[in-house]
C-alpha cells in the first residue's frame, strides 16, 4: 500500500482493468455459469460497471438476490469479495481504516526507554532514535489497520467490493464514501492520499428502507431488483434444485407468489424459495398439499404472527384446488 501526498490540481484518471466480459450476453452467461440467473437489465448494468468502472447502487426489497448478484460477479470473474456489512452507528474506525493504539503505544514505550538507555551511556544522544522519529513513525503503515473499504482500495489485485444494506447507516457514512467511489482513493491525514492500484467492481445494495442522498446516487449507476416472474423463479429454482420433480417445482413457484399476495411482514425471498425446495426434495414429496405445507411453513415464514395468517389463507386455497383436481 503505497501514499502519495494529494496535489493542488485534479487527479488524473486511471484506466479500468480489463473485462472480464466482451459483452453483456457475454456477461450473463458468465453469471449463470457461476449460478446466478441475471435479467437482461441486470446483465446490461453489470456489463458497464464494469467497463465504466462504476460503482452500482442496486436497490430492492429484502430476498430479491442484491447480495448474491455481488457473490455471483467474483465467483464468475474469480476475484476476492471483500464485503462490509453496514449497520446503524457504522463509523470509519469500523469501515475505513483506523491506528494500532497498543502497538503504537509499546513502540513510544520502547522508544523512551531507548532514550533512556542513550542519555546515560552517550551524552549527545546520537546513537538511538529520537522522539521526533518515532512520533514520525507510530503513523506509518506498519501501524495502519485496514478495514474493508481500505483493504478493497489498497489490494494489489482486483476485487468486488460489496457494500451491503447501506440504507442502515446514516447521511454522515454516505459522505464518507464520496471519495472512495468517485476517485477510488482515501485520505489519510497523517499519511496522505492512498489511490486504488487497481478498479474494484463495487456493489452497493439498500433495501430502499430510507432515502439515499443524490449525492451518492449520482456516482452510482442504478439497477433495481424485484421479485421475479413465476418463470424466471422456476429457472432459479430448477437451477439450484435440479432433482426436484418439475411439477412440484412449479407448483412451489404457485405457493410462493400466493405468500407473497399477503399482507405478511417478511414475504418469501427466492433464497428461502430454493431452501423450500431442497426440503420438498429431502422429504420427498410427490406434491405441495395443505398437510405438507403446513409442515414446512417455517421455511418459508419467519414470522410468528404470519404464520397463523399464511396457513389459514394458503391452506384454504390449496384445499379448494385440490377439490378441483387443481395441484
Amino acid at each position: 500500500m503505497a501514499a502519495k501526498q494529494a496535489d493542488a490540481g485534479p487527479n488524473p484518471a486511471r484506466e479500468t482493468d480489463s473485462p472480464e466480459a466482451n459483452s453483456p450476453a457475454e456477461l450473463s452467461a458468465g453469471l449463470e455459469a457461476a449460478g446466478y440467473l441475471p435479467s437482461d437489465t441486470v446483465s446490461l448494468v453489470s456489463y458497464l460497471a464494469v467497463r465504466m468502472g462504476k460503482p452500482v447502487l442496486v436497490e430492492g426489497p429484502a430476498g430479491v438476490g442484491k447480495t448474491e448478484l455481488a457473490k455471483a460477479l467474483a465467483r464468475f470473474t474469480g476475484r476476492e469479495l471483500i464485503r462490509l456489512q453496514c449497520y446503524e452507528g457504522l463509523d470509519e474506525a469500523k469501515s475505513l481504516y483506523e491506528w494500532n493504539y497498543k502497538k503504537q503505544l509499546l513502540r513510544i514505550q520502547t522508544g523512551a526507554a531507548d532514550e533512556t538507555v542513550t542519555d546515560r551511556a552517550v551524552p549527545d544522544g546520537d546513537v538511538r532514535d529520537s522522539w521526533g522519529a518515532v512520533s514520525d513513525n507510530i503513523f506509518s503503515e506498519e501501524f495502519l489497520l485496514e478495514r474493508p473499504l481500505l483493504r478493497a482500495i489498497a489490494s494489489p489485485r482486483p476485487v468486488v467490493l460489496l457494500i451491503d444494506e447501506i440504507d442502515k447507516t446514516d447521511h454522515e457514512f454516505e459522505a464518507l464514501l464520496l471519495e472512495i467511489l468517485s476517485d477510488f482513493q482515501v485520505s489519510i491525514p497523517e499519511l496522505g492520499v492512498i489511490e486504488a492500484k487497481t478498479h474494484p467492481i463495487v456493489l452497493l445494495t439498500s433495501n430502499d428502507s430510507r432515502e439515499l442522498t443524490e449525492a451518492l446516487k449520482r456516482r452510482c449507476l442504478y439497477l433495481w431488483l424485484d421479485y421475479p416472474d413465476p418463470e424466471r423463479e422456476l429457472e432459479i429454482v430448477r437451477l439450484h434444485v435440479p432433482e426436484l420433480d418439475a411439477g412440484v417445482a412449479r407448483r412451489l413457484v404457485e405457493v410462493v407468489r400466493m405468500v407473497r399476495d399477503l399482507d405478511v411482514k417478511k414475504p418469501p425471498s427466492i433464497a428461502e424459495s430454493i431452501d423450500w425446495a431442497r426440503t420438498l426434495l429431502l422429504l420427498g414429496a410427490k406434491q405441495i398439499d395443505r398437510e405438507t405445507f403446513t409442515q414446512t411453513l417455517s421455511i418459508i415464514i419467519k414470522h410468528r404472527s404470519d404464520m397463523d395468517l399464511v396457513a389459514e389463507r394458503v391452506g384454504l386455497k390449496l384445499d379448494a384446488q385440490a377439490a378441483s383436481g387443481i395441484g
